[in-house]
């Protein structure tokens, strides 16, 4: 008899930002299949999901990859349900109207590498500041760049893990770095980046770092981190108008609060106008205007109006089921 171990990761309860959490199921004879992952529960009371007297909440497994740290092991991404199988109000993947993954999604994910002891990003000294940013920015050498080790480890586990992972970049500033998840359909997005991240925090636990997702840890004059959502449908990869964008950016205008409000806690930080950004307060579009809400790529010009929009708005610490549902919500009002 084989066994198998499978990681069950959900999100908990607590707002506006909510954390990841997992716990191991051992199973028998295990086909790999997400339709033999058996519902599972937890204690919600611990996790701000629940009252102590009344404390079970459902998992219910949506994606199945392979763990690629554990022999016969599985990671499992899983919403939450209530007990009578309605999702719960924590989750945020139900959310999303894209059921015949007409919207594919690239998110770009900032994060800093923080050292557990100092508490700061590395490269950064004790007490003061390294260089001004400039030279991090996609450097080579021990100078300038810090955590490649655990970035490469990284990149190579998603690889591992059958996760369309596409790159890796060190960002701006010391200690910051990026990778990018595309897939299609916005739920299948979520899930993938979700399980990046996931396989990320765990690594650090090998390192004494831990990963910081504060869209403005530094204050100062450093850019931010944020998670840039690259996205499309079938109307803007095939239209071939630039009306048609320019009506589908319009659309996302007056709907400016509503994004902004799950684009991420302290978003107001880092969203300043400054650092390659548009004021939080502001909404723009434009054509490779890396300081717009929404940059319309040059890629997509080039090819006729056929591509797709980055929403630069979203914090490194949003939730990309949010963040997907919203966009999705306002193209199909447009």
């Amino acid at each position: 008899m084989s066994k198998s171990k499978l990681e069950y990761i959900w999100l908990d309860g607590y707002t506006p930002t909510a954390n990841m959490r997992s716990k191991t199921k051992v199973v028998n004879n295990f086909s790999g299949k997400i339709e033999d992952c058996p519902d599972w529960s937890f204690d919600g009371s611990s996790t701000q999901q629940a009252e102590g007297n009344s404390s079970d909440c459902i998992l219910k497994p949506v994606s199945i990859y392979p763990d690629p740290t554990r022999e016969s092991g599985y990671l499992v991404m899983t919403e939450v349900l209530n007990p009578d199988g309605t999702a719960h109000v924590s989750n945020s993947r139900s959310t999303i109207d894209d059921d015949d993954n007409d919207f594919w999604f690239g998110f770009e994910q900032e994060y800093f590498i923080m050292d557990s002891e100092t508490q700061l990003p590395l490269g950064f000294p004790m007490g003061g500041y390294p260089g001004p940013q400039g030279m991090y920015y996609c450097s080579v050498g021990g100078k300038n760049t810090h955590g490649r080790e655990l970035v490469e480890i990284h990149s190579d586990l998603c690889l591992e893990a059958g996760l369309n992972f596409e790159g890796i970049n060190q960002e701006v500033a010391s200690g910051q770095w990026e990778f990018q998840i595309f897939a299609k359909g916005a739920k299948n997005a979520g899930d993938q980046t979700w399980v990046a991240r996931y396989l990320l925090d765990r690594l650090t636990e090998d390192y004494g770092y831990y990963i910081e997702y504060h869209p403005k840890p530094i204050k100062g004059d450093w850019n931010g981190s944020g998670m840039h959502a690259n996205f499309s449908n079938n109307t803007l990869r095939t239209c071939g108008d630039k009306a048609t964008y320019e009506k589908i950016c319009e659309a996302f205008r007056p709907l400016t609060k509503e994004h902004i409000e799950v684009y991420g806690e302290f978003n107001d930080q880092r969203l300043t106008g400054l650092h390659e950004t548009q004021s939080i307060h502001e909404f723009s579009f434009g054509i490779s205007d890396r300081g717009a809400s929404i940059r319309i790529p040059i890629g997509t010009v080039e090819s006729g109006w056929k591509g797709w929009l980055e929403d630069r708005r979203p914090a490194s610490n949003a939730d990309p089921y949010k963040v997907a549902a919203r966009i999705v919500k306002t193209v199909k009002s447009a």
